[in-house]
């Protein structure tokens, strides 16, 4: 890639984090920040924005150097194992063991005495359901060698940098950070190859 093009990329991931996080913030947050809108108060609105914009340039920073760590261990991991099939297998088992620990591990700690474990599924469902739907696209994009690495790269590396907020388990920063690091990784993704050729 060019230095124009990685330039590019990394000023588009930081305006797709800033939208991004913009428009989560402003709906978790709607109760409070409604009235801000419906009196037409500029400056407040302004300020919240500019809030929001920042805390998602963050996450984007943070989605980049994931990604980055993502791209460094999948070429490792295909020199030492040299076997793209192995690595595959693996990654497969990472992703199911990250997948169960997001929903029975936070169940351990953060469950109450009457809570159902059923009300710590759905988040690495959805996480899941994102990554599968990204990999598809990805493997259409390119090839069905893609799949599985794709994946791992929205459901392992998004879940570690997911690690702030799981461990604070506030539910509003649970999305507030998640929906962002999960466009942003998709974003670098599908994007790459479109970036690279410029």
């Amino acid at each position: 890639m060019k230095s124009r093009g990685l330039v590019r990329f990394f000023f588009s991931i930081l305006a797709v984090g800033a939208l991004i996080t913009s428009v989560v913030g402003f709906a978790l947050k709607w109760g409070e920040y409604k009235g801000f809108f419906l009196n037409f108060e500029a400056g407040q609105i302004f300020s919240v924005l500019i809030w929001f914009i920042g805390v998602g340039m963050i996450f984007s920073v943070i989605s980049q150097m994931g990604f980055f760590v993502f791209l460094t261990v999948h070429r490792f991991a295909l020199e030492i194992l040299r076997s793209s099939s192995l690595w595959n297998l693996l990654q497969l088992f990472i992703i199911l063991f990250v997948a169960f620990d997001l929903m029975y591990v936070r169940f351990l700690f953060f469950g109450e005495r009457d809570d159902s474990i059923a009300g710590f599924v759905w988040l690495p469902l959805a996480l899941l359901a994102v990554g599968l739907l990204t990999a598809y696209i990805k493997q259409k994009q390119s090839s069905r060698n893609t799949f599985i690495s794709s994946l791992f790269l929205m459901v392992v590396i998004t879940a570690l940098e997911w690690v702030p907020a799981l461990r604070v388990n506030n539910e509003d920063w649970l999305y507030l950070m998640l929906i962002p690091l999960m466009g942003c990784n998709a974003f670098q993704l599908l994007m790459l190859p479109k970036f690279a050729q410029r």
